[in-house]
């Protein structure tokens, strides 16, 4: 097995890892360990942005946007070109 050492890791994180490991009665190493298998583990993002996107907003329940009315298209303005 291998190992890793993490310098400079802040305070609150420290604590924060310190509470989570035994909320789930383990080690903090322990709890370090499960939380990185989990992530490096875990199946890749979507990468269809459209899909990413209707996921985030599907918890607001709306299906789609209001479409606004055209507009007639305006006359181009005219810089005196002959």
């Amino acid at each position: 097995m291998a190992s890793l050492t993490i310098r400079n890791l802040d305070n609150t994180v420290k604590s924060r890892l310190r509470q989570l490991a035994a909320q789930h009665d383990r080690s903090m190493e322990a709890e370090v360990r499960a939380i990185l298998s989990q992530v490096a583990f875990a199946s890749s993002p979507d990468r269809n942005l459209a899909a990413s996107i209707q996921q985030r907003f599907a918890k607001f329940g709306i299906d789609s946007l209001p479409v606004p009315a055209r507009q007639d298209v305006r006359t181009p303005p005219d810089f005196g070109e002959n």
